[in-house]
């Protein structure tokens, strides 16, 4: 959640059900924030609980796919619209229809109708690309089409709509938007370990397996504050005991940012949680023309800056980039001259709003681990305390496995000179796994070949039903008085089948 927030603190083993605000109190961020946490957490376990690990209702349910092979270039999938829960997270891939222009003499001919359903080429959040042999469907038969689900958070830097122009650009922008992301992607049947005619149920619970594997965290990461060896040298603007020697209060987020083995893995580090981002106009080779400029220095860019030239897309794709540094600053022209040219790839398309967003790393220091970055960010060092500014340090368990995205969160207060991190009775801090990205998965159809796909969705139906006529306690004496009836009846029907016999003999 890359957001201007003072912290997160909604934690759901305390099993707090609201958000308590007295009267005369300064209101927080951190506070509506927790109650819409506490909100979403109640209502999506409800969820899950009555419709099970993934679900659409049944006449409604979204994610249909459909094999689209034949004459095309590329293999493709359709996606029927409708709705369908994973993990309690709703999700729509109904495809909006376009709105209706004014028809006017000279305006232009309108635009081919587009089709009723997303595909897989241009499903919205997903940002497939054909050049890409990564992103094409498997050749090979059979594999699955699987639904991803994540939530990322979009600001007004990527979506303009947001900032409330009345305010004036002097402002910042207000709230920001957290965003449920679908994405079908395929999965080769062989990931899958699944024998020769496997049915629906098997290949259910191998997919089961196989997302539970890649959602299981493989990494940890500690976070203290150590009094530094020059904090003697600092002018007394803080404590002179405070192991935390930053003048403000701030949110450091530390985020992978390439993943792999400890060896290969690096991460970046953000004192603003990463929020700080600056829209881009236009981009000219290493120039950047940005939409905006910082609102303080605190929050501008500066020359030696680390950042990232991102767009929708990416964000999107959750791959990782090289980091650029700034390397000089026109401020007149809200221009910076970047050390690179962005990747071809990224930024090029105005539609998908590119920005850059700043990281905190310095270069060429002894807070940037070795003594030097991996284009732009720090390398995994595992089993040591390893310092990122004011005396905030953080430290890897050895033998993990780095996801790019995954990330941490660290409160640094003043008015303790300390980090809020979890301790044990000794007051040593806690391995935590990362506090986010959490994907959810759900199987949608095994792919067989052209015109034999195998749906895997599940469905649920309405737990209502038609109302009676009358209460239960007088349908109840209804069925009482019903039974006592027949059984007269039937009591009657034998005594003169008895006196039939009598007479007879």
């Amino acid at each position: 959640m890359h957001a201007d927030l003072s912290r997160l603190t909604f934690r759901p083993d305390r099993h707090y059900s609201a958000v308590i605000a007295q009267q005369g109190r300064v209101q927080l961020d951190a506070d509506a924030n927790e109650q819409t946490a506490i909100q979403l957490h109640q209502a999506r376990t409800i969820a899950a609980d009555l419709i099970g690990q993934h679900g659409g209702p049944s006449g409604a349910a979204g994610f249909r796919v459909e094999y689209l092979g034949g004459n095309r270039e590329l293999d493709d999938l359709s996606i029927g619209g409708g709705r369908y829960y994973v993990d309690g997270i709703p999700c729509d891939a109904t495809r909006p229809r376009p709105g209706t222009p004014v028809d006017e003499d000279d305006a232009p001919a309108p635009a081919a109708e587009p089709p009723a359903t997303w595909t897989y080429w241009d499903q919205p959040d997903a940002f497939r690309d054909p050049e890409r042999p990564a992103d094409r469907l498997p050749t090979r038969f059979p594999y699955l089409a699987y639904l991803k689900v994540w939530e990322r958070t979009v600001t007004a830097a990527e979506d303009p709509a947001l900032r409330e122009v009345a305010l004036g650009s002097a402002l910042p922008d207000t709230a920001a938007r957290a965003k449920v992301v679908w994405q079908v992607l395929p999965l080769p049947g062989h990931e899958l370990r699944l024998e020769d005619g496997a049915g629906k149920d098997q290949i259910r619970e191998a997919f089961r397996t196989w997302a539970a594997e890649a959602e299981s965290p493989a990494s940890r990461l500690a976070a203290r504050s150590e009094r530094p060896d020059q904090a003697d040298e600092d002018p007394c603007l803080v404590k002179p005991d405070a192991r935390y020697r930053g003048p403000e209060n701030q949110l450091y987020r530390v985020e992978v940012h390439e993943g792999g083995e400890a060896e290969n893995a690096t991460f970046k580090w953000s004192r603003e949680n990463g929020s700080v981002t600056f829209p881009v106009d236009e981009l000219d080779g290493t120039w950047v023309e940005l939409g905006s400029l910082g609102s303080d220095d605190k929050l501008d860019l500066h020359v030696g800056d680390q950042v990232e030239f991102t767009d929708t897309a990416y964000a999107s794709r959750g791959e990782p980039l090289p980091l650029l540094r700034v390397e000089e600053i026109d401020l007149p022209g809200r221009r910076v001259r970047l050390s690179d040219e962005p990747h071809p790839t990224v930024g090029r398309r105005p539609e998908l709003n590119p920005y850059l967003r700043r990281w905190d790393q310095p270069e060429g220091s002894r807070r940037a681990g070795r003594g030097r970055l991996r284009h732009g960010a720090v390398r995994v060092e595992e089993g040591r305390w390893l310092p990122l500014e004011d005396g905030v340090e953080v430290y890897f368990a050895a033998g993990g496995t780095y996801r790019p995205g995954d990330f941490w969160l660290i409160p640094a207060r003043t008015a303790t000179g300390s980090v809020e991190w979890p301790t044990d009775p000794a007051r040593r801090p806690l391995l935590q796994g990362p506090a986010g990205v959490r994907a959810h998965y759900a199987p949608l159809a095994w792919v067989l070949g052209e015109g034999s796909v195998s749906d895997l969705r599940m469905a649920f139906g309405p737990l209502a039903g038609p109302v009676p006529a009358a209460d239960e306690a007088a349908l109840a004496a209804e069925a009482e008085a019903t039974a006592e009836t027949e059984e007269q009846e039937a009591r009657a029907a034998a005594t003169e089948r008895w006196r039939d016999a009598e007479r007879s003999a």
